[in-house]
């Protein structure tokens, strides 16, 4: 059996920036989340791709600072970039998320939304 999931709980680091493509709109995220306790505490960023339906509700509704509960699975990428150096990132992408509060906000309201979409995107 091979699986491939993850299951992240952060607060976004900036508005989402939106893209068109002939296949929809892309959306992408940057979400912080925190490990270890004290002074011992560290922040990592991870980002989030969201492919339609799912993001157009991301560009609507969510903002920097919000809270976000993010489910999807991992992709590695390697490109070479313009001067010939070899480059690699890490990208989740996003089959469904919950919204939380934003950074102010005395109540805590969810709202879940999923995309069963078509995985074999190649980006």
């Amino acid at each position: 059996m091979n699986v491939n999931i993850v299951h992240l709980v952060g607060r976004v680091g900036q508005d989402p920036t939106t893209r068109e493509t002939a296949k929809g709109k892309i959306c992408n995220v940057s979400l912080a989340t925190n490990s270890g306790y004290g002074d011992k505490q560290t922040t990592d960023w991870h980002k989030i791709t969201f492919f339609e339906p799912l993001s157009k509700t991301v560009e609507q509704y969510v903002s920097k600072g919000q809270e976000l509960f993010v489910r999807g699975r991992i992709q590695y990428r390697k490109w070479t970039d313009k001067d010939g150096i070899e480059k690699y990132g890490t990208d989740i992408i996003a089959n469904g998320m919950e919204m939380g509060s934003r950074v102010g906000q005395a109540t805590h309201e969810r709202v879940s939304t999923t995309s069963e979409g078509d995985d074999s995107l190649p980006f």
